[in-house]
């Protein structure tokens, strides 16, 4: 089982925050910097998922996926379900707390986390990488990732579902 991405190492790695959405949209805890961020499960028992999204819908486009497609997603064994990066992270992860609680917003990345009966209790975290490029620094993550459990994130790349 890989270490890298569980909650101890990546707060040794240096993200902090460790709040749930309902925080996100409650408070303003994030920087406003650039970095990246982990959205990561309270436990490692199985999951439920929901037919329906409970994410905002955009231009008449349903958020929510085939429960097949989610099961295809899953990583089995991974604390973290979504890795992102931000210009801002304050915004980033505003909008993505926002879009969870049924907005339109215009960014569907990570959307398949809203069909996990589990949402509320997710944690999220942050990185600044100040003098990095967030992109580069995600696509590192989630390559590392890949390489510990030969898939992404579960909510990464839901346009490659089961991939």
């Amino acid at each position: 089982m890989a270490t890298k991405f569980t909650r101890p190492q990546l707060t040794t790695d240096g993200f902090v925050g460790w709040v749930t959405f309902h925080q996100l949209r409650n408070a303003d805890p994030c920087p406003d910097v650039g970095g990246v961020y982990a959205v990561v499960r309270a436990d490692n028992s199985a999951p439920q998922f929901l037919d329906r999204s409970c994410g905002g819908w955009f231009k008449d486009r349903d958020p929510a996926v085939r429960l097949d497609d989610l099961k295809a997603n899953w990583v089995p064994d991974a604390e973290v379900v979504y890795i992102g990066k931000a210009n801002s992270i304050r915004r980033r992860l505003r909008e993505f707390a926002k879009f969870g609680a049924g907005q339109k917003i215009g960014h569907w990345g990570g959307r398949l986390i809203w069909q996990l009966q589990e949402s509320s209790s997710l944690l999220v975290a942050w990185k600044p990488t100040p003098g990095l490029d967030p992109l580069a620094h995600e696509a590192q993550l989630i390559a590392a990732f890949r390489a510990d459990y030969g898939m992404p994130p579960f909510a990464n790349d839901p346009q490659r579902l089961g991939s």
